[in-house]
């Protein structure tokens, strides 16, 4: 059976091709090429990662290819990234692309090209067309996973969903793999080390405006952009007062953001959101399930109806254009993007 695999020049994938090969697959390496922009005083990590991808690939004796994805990355990730920021929301690429790209046009491509199934080197596992969390709950990444399809799921291997991170490293350095020791890429999804202001400002033009206290209309300073917050911040306000302010409200149109220093404000926090794209997979009604507002933020009891998730507890900072992914039990039912 032919699988091709995903390969990012990271660790989780190297270790990946050589589970697979153990497995009897014939493996198909393949490296994205996602974005090779450079942004500046930051160098895009692109070509670094392709060489570390091909050198493991030589070394595990295995078919390798790359994929020019630049120009859907930027039309389905970037660009739908870059409006959701204008309107005041705050995206997840890393979702994005996995539904656009890696599990979809990749998964496309690789079948057109004669695969038979398709696998990365994600914290994840399946059971037929269900997707299930990850053996190690501190590396679980079904959170960024929730939106494919489960046409996709049920052709998909994820090799590393089964073992440890400390596991994933140790083998690494047993076989001799040169991404051993890698360090995690940071930052923005598909730049690297860039954070996502200097990556934003790249792109849309913004200025300056009034910080201002919720409860009292007192002007405590002045931000680089509205786009550049998100509710519950506190840091990278600028603002000269002793207790820490947090960002509580943002209105776009007036590019003004408010903010208190009263943690318990009724703008932090909620019992019920709305949400868009939703997805439920395996026809679940969405009730009595337990929901996670970020990455690795702990599971909450919760029900879902009309278009609202309904949580047992109150929730802080929940952000427009985040997601809300639902989960029962050890599967990964879907999830959706909360609203304005």
């Amino acid at each position: 059976m032919k699988v091709f695999l995903g390969m990012s020049g990271g660790v989780d994938s190297a270790v990946s091709a050589y589970l697979l090969r153990e497995q009897g697959y014939e493996v198909v390496g393949v490296y994205m090429k996602n974005w090779s922009k450079n942004l500046p005083g930051m160098k895009c990590p692109w070509a670094e990662d392709l060489a570390d991808a091909k050198r493991v690939a030589v070394k595990l004796g295995i078919d390798f290819r790359v994929f020019d994805f630049e120009a859907e990355y930027k039309q389905k990730v970037v660009d739908y990234m870059l409006e959701e920021y204008k309107k005041g929301n705050t995206p997840n690429p890393d979702i994005m692309c996995n539904q656009e790209i890696k599990f979809k046009l990749f998964a496309e491509t690789a079948f057109e090209q004669g695969a038979d199934m398709i696998a990365t080197g994600h914290y994840a596992r399946t059971e037929g067309s269900t997707l299930l969390k990850a053996k190690d709950e501190n590396k679980d990444q079904t959170y960024f996973l929730y939106r494919i399809s489960e046409d996709a799921i049920s052709k998909t291997i994820f090799p590393v969903g089964d073992m440890l991170k400390p596991e994933v490293k140790a083998l690494a350095e047993k076989i001799g793999l040169s991404v051993a020791h890698k360090a995690e890429s940071m930052g923005v999804c598909f730049v690297g080390e860039a954070n996502m202001k200097d990556f934003l400002a790249e792109f849309i033009e913004t200025k300056p405006g009034k910080i201002i206290e919720l409860e009292t209309g007192k002007e405590l300073g002045v931000h680089d952009g509205a786009i550049f917050y998100t509710l519950g911040q506190r840091h990278g306000l600028n603002i000269k007062e002793g207790l820490p302010y947090y960002v509580v409200k943002k209105d776009m149109n007036q590019n003004v953001i408010y903010a208190s220093r009263n943690l318990n404000s009724l703008k932090l926090w909620t019992k019920e959101v709305k949400l868009k794209d939703v997805i439920l997979r395996h026809g679940d009604d969405g009730r009595h399930i337990q929901a996670r507002i970020r990455h690795r933020a702990p599971l909450v009891d919760a029900d879902y109806k009309d278009g609202k998730i309904f949580f047992a507890e109150e929730q802080k900072s929940l952000t427009p254009g985040q997601s809300v992914v639902f989960y029962r039990d050890n599967i990964c039912l879907g999830g959706g993007i909360i609203e304005a």
